[in-house]
């Protein structure tokens, strides 16, 4: 491959690291994640005081960002909770780390709106999975995983509907008194809103 001749004959320079990356770069426009993410970690963990770290970062985190991840086949038999969201978290975690040594990087702006759309999507996801589990009449999972998406992604507009269906949920099981505190909380958070709809997630690039 070009990429390997170019960074054997030129180790240890400039050029050598510009290989390292048009390679992760072209790797990464060829679907081919796994290699991407090996080159890049390869290069971060070779060149920490590159002038290009920030952009590796960035790189490391389009390579796992999917800005479909809210839009997950629901509609097959799959159980939701069985579905792996490694790959959005690694994004975010990529993302968070340009940002927070880069925050004057140019690629910066731009991360952080795929941060906000990741979070909103992994609450999106566990509200998901928790309708699927209320469907199932399954009141407790319901409860367990609305929960797990107000407490770890608090802010985000996913967190109305956690809220409505721990209303519901509570309802079902006959616990009026939790029923009564979510509803309070829903009511205090989401006041003029209308009951949440099933609805595609806002393209992270128009999100919030």
């Amino acid at each position: 491959m070009l990429f390997d001749k170019l960074e054997g004959r030129a180790a240890g320079t400039p050029l050598a690291q510009q290989a390292q990356i048009e390679r992760a770069y072209a790797q990464f426009k060829a679907a081919e994640k796994v290699q991407a993410i090996a080159t890049l970690d390869r290069f971060l963990k070779l060149h920490p005081a590159s002038p290009v770290i920030d952009y590796a970062l960035y790189l490391k985190g389009l390579v796992n960002f999917n800005d479909n991840l809210g839009l997950f086949s629901f509609l097959t038999q799959q159980d939701l909770s069985e579905r792996d969201q490694k790959a959005a978290k690694d994004s975010f975690e990529a993302f968070k780390e340009l940002v927070n040594r880069f925050p004057d990087s140019k690629y910066s702006p731009d991360a952080r709106l795929r941060m906000a759309y990741i979070v909103n999507s992994l609450a999106s996801y566990e509200v998901h999975v928790a309708r699927y589990y209320f469907s199932k009449g399954a009141y407790v999972a319901a409860v367990n995983r609305a929960q797990l998406a107000i407490t770890d992604y608090p802010g985000v507009p996913a967190s109305k509907e956690a809220l409505e269906i721990l209303v519901k949920s509570y309802g079902a099981m006959g616990l009026t008194e939790l029923q009564a505190d979510s509803s309070r909380v829903l009511e205090k958070n989401f006041p003029t809103l209308p009951p949440s709809q099933t609805t595609k997630p806002t393209p992270w690039w128009k999100f919030w």
